[in-house]
C-alpha cells in the first residue's frame, strides 16, 4: 500500500544506473506485451509481485521478485513499456501470496478479487464467461487500455467502470498529502476498512486526509466505489470507522 511507496524520483534514479538499467535477458519477450496476459507468465516463470505500486505520470511502476533477485516493470496503455533490473532492496515488504489466495498478482489483482467478489454477490452471478469478461475490463482500466468497444459486452463494461475507480482510488492514495499521514495511521485504517467490507487484505486504501490535532487524522477510505471515514490517531489507534455520508 501507499505507506510502502518510494517516491518515483528514487526509481528513476536506480533505473538510470549501468547495472540496474539492463532488462534480464529471461524478460526481454515480455516487453510489449499485454499486462493482463504477462502476470500469469511472471509467475510461471517464478516471479511473485510484491506490495509496492506507483502511479507514474499516465503509466504505473510494480515491482516482482524471484528470491533475491528484483525487476521494476513500468505499465502504459496495458503494455508493459519497460522490465528493468532493480536492487534487492526496492522488492521490500511482503510477496503478493503471503496473506491470501485472492492477492495472487499484487495490487492490481487484490482490486479485482474484491471488485469481482462484490459484483457477483450485489448480482448473484457467479457465469465463468461474464467473470473472465469482468476481469478482462477490469485490467484494461486500471492499465490504462482505451475502452474496447469493438468487444464490448455487460462484463466488461462493469469490469472497465470498476477498474477506472480503482485507478482512481489508487492514484489518490498515492497523492503528497496523503503520503503524509504516519505509516500506522493509513496501515490500521486499511485493515478496519477490509474488515468492514469483508474484502482481501489491502483491498481499501486512504484517499484524502484532514489533521485533527493532537496526532489524530480523519482518513477517507476508499473500498472500490464505497467510502468510509477512519478517525486515527498517528500510532494506529482507530477511534471509529463509519460510513461516509
Amino acid at each position: 500500500m501507499t505507506s510502502r511507496l518510494i517516491k518515483v524520483a528514487l526509481a528513476f534514479t536506480l533505473a538510470a544506473t549501468p547495472v540496474l538499467a539492463q532488462t534480464p535477458s529471461r524478460l526481454s519477450d515480455l516487453v510489449g506485451a499485454r499486462a493482463g496476459q504477462s502476470e500469469g507468465e511472471l509467475q510461471r516463470r517464478g516471479y511473485q509481485a510484491t506490495d509496492r505500486s506507483e502511479v507514474v505520470g499516465d503509466g504505473r511502476m510494480t515491482y516482482w521478485r524471484r528470491g533475491d533477485d528484483c525487476v521494476s516493470i513500468m505499465t502504459r496503455n496495458g503494455r508493459y513499456e519497460s522490465i528493468n533490473q532493480a536492487g534487492r532492496d526496492e522488492c521490500g515488504g511482503r510477496s503478493s501470496s503471503s496473506n491470501t489466495g485472492a492477492i495472487v498478482a499484487g495490487v492490481a489483482l487484490v482490486g479485482l478479487a474484491a471488485a469481482l467478489a462484490a459484483h457477483n454477490n450485489h448480482h448473484n452471478d457467479g457465469d465463468d464467461n461474464h467473470d473472465r469478461e469482468y476481469q478482462r475490463g477490469y485490467q484494461a482500466a486500471l492499465y490504462g487500455s482505451p475502452y474496447d468497444d469493438r468487444h464490448e459486452t455487460e462484463g466488461y463494461h462493469e469490469g472497465y467502470l470498476a477498474g477506472e475507480a480503482e485507478s482512481t482510488n489508487r492514484r489518490h492514495s498515492n497523492s503528497r498529502w496523503v503520503r503524509g499521514v504516519p505509516d500506522a495511521a493509513q496501515e490500521a485504517c486499511s485493515r478496519r476498512a477490509d474488515s468492514y467490507m469483508s474484502r482481501p487484505p489491502g483491498s481499501s486504501v486512504p484517499i484524502s486526509m484532514r489533521e485533527l490535532g493532537r496526532n489524530e487524522y480523519s482518513l477517507t477510505m476508499a473500498t472500490g466505489s464505497y467510502r468510509s471515514i477512519c478517525r486515527v490517531s498517528g500510532s494506529g489507534e482507530v477511534l471509529y470507522l463509519e460510513p461516509a455520508t
